[in-house]
């Protein structure tokens, strides 16, 4: 965000007026909406210091402290804004009373601010917009795409549709998780009992040895040096490094897409990551395309609801593709991200004028091949977790039997 000063005249007086935007249009436009004088100009200007630290600190508690609507209430929500659409009642009128009649907290503050946006002239996706965080893409995509087509409440039954097939994904790979997070949890809470009660058992017999202790051994000493006298310190490191990284993939966009590039390069999460967005892009692609959108335009909505940031570069450039005169086949192709057998299809779409139908089929695709992956999680994640218990328990055996053994085999004159 660009920092801007405003200067509007009020009853004879000059005020400067301070507002945060992206462009200077916007940022002509929010001090119209915002002033009720005569503007005279907008000029980009340094911010000032204590402004500048004020307001990374304020965005700082407001990253820790924000979060999304909770999706059962949001679906519940999004079906009840579309049964009130149909009905003919007012998208204002809608809004406010299921910002009064939730229950969820996060849902009242966004939909409340949201209806007096409204009521000030915006449009719903303008007013929704400034929520994407706790909104999300998808929903956003798909409002945007209700307002194009002039079927709003088509755009919600299906948004609400998606959200629920969402939340049983998420449901099921929780589901799928359990088991391997409880056992890993119970190792935790064993490892973390040892080192803090039996190692410092151990630790009085070995420096009576004054003998080289071996590397396992000197990791465990170590482990349980800082468990029993830093402890606290390093959990509030590690909360402190949490909240850091947290706020800085949020709000710099260099981290964030280095962040989304480790994400598609480490096992397991890269395929849900491809085939879940995959799916999502091809499903909004079609409905779009489907409503009569051009492919551009509908490229744009669709790559908008994208998260990765990685991802939405390369199918950007698929709208750049098209643009230019290419066809979307070609696009696709270039992105590298989808199989010939998709190329393929796409081509036909395009060849016999059924691109939507043939899209809504990559989009059933990609969604069978991320309802694999989930179904196959615990299987897929069982060496992983293995392997980190093997070596939880090689380590304390090692680091407590090897100084044994030499003590014996000194014992025995070896």
């Amino acid at each position: 965000m660009n920092y801007y000063i405003a200067t509007i005249l009020t009853k004879g007086k000059k005020k400067q007026l301070p507002i945060y935007a992206k462009t200077k249009k916007e940022a002509t436009s929010y001090a119209k909406k915002k002033s009720t004088g005569i503007l005279i100009k907008v000029v980009e200007s340094e911010e000032p210091f204590e402004n500048k630290f004020n307001r990374i600190k304020k965005d700082i508690l407001q990253n820790i402290q924000k979060k999304k609507i909770n999706p059962d209430a949001l679906i519940g929500a999004i079906r009840q804004l579309a049964v009130m659409t149909n009905a003919s009642i007012s998208i204002h009128d809608s809004i406010y009373d299921i910002a009064t009649s939730t229950n969820d907290t996060a849902l009242k503050t966004v939909f409340t601010k949201v209806a007096d946006d409204i009521n000030s002239g915006s449009s719903l996706y303008d007013s929704m917009k400034n929520y994407r965080f706790e909104l999300g893409n998808l929903t956003l995509a798909m409002i945007q795409l209700g307002e194009k087509t002039g079927n709003l409440d088509d755009a919600l039954y299906s948004l609400a549709n998606m959200l629920e097939e969402i939340r049983a994904n998420i449901i099921k790979f929780k589901k799928a998780m359990a088991y391997p997070r409880n056992v890993m949890i119970a190792m935790a809470v064993a490892f973390t009992i040892l080192i803090s009660y039996v190692v410092p058992q151990f630790k009085a017999i070995f420096e009576e040895l004054n003998a080289q202790l071996p590397l396992p051994t000197q990791i465990l000493l170590t482990l349980e040096y800082l468990f029993n006298n830093y402890g606290l310190y390093l959990l509030a490191t590690l909360f402190s490094i949490f909240s850091i990284l947290k706020y800085l993939i949020n709000n710099n966009k260099d981290i964030k897409y280095r962040w989304h590039q480790l994400l598609l390069k480490t096992y397991l999460i890269k395929d849900i990551i491809k085939f879940s967005t995959l799916n999502r892009f091809t499903l909004v692609f079609s409905e779009l395309v489907h409503a009569g959108i051009p492919i551009a335009e509908a490229l744009d909505t669709s790559i908008g609801m994208i998260d990765n940031l990685v991802l939405k570069n390369k199918l950007f450039s698929v709208r750049m593709v098209v643009e230019k005169g290419g066809t979307l086949k070609q696009g696709l192709e270039d992105t590298q991200l989808f199989e010939n057998m998709i190329i393929q299809m796409i081509k036909a779409g395009e060849d016999s004028g059924t691109l939507d139908n043939m899209i809504n089929k990559v989009a059933q695709y990609y969604k069978m091949r991320f309802d694999a992956i989930i179904d196959g999680l615990s299987e897929a994640v069982e060496p992983i977790m293995l392997f980190i218990m093997a070596s939880m328990v090689l380590l304390l055996a090692l680091g407590i039997f090897l100084p044994m053994w030499d003590m014996g085999n000194a014992v025995h004159g070896r």
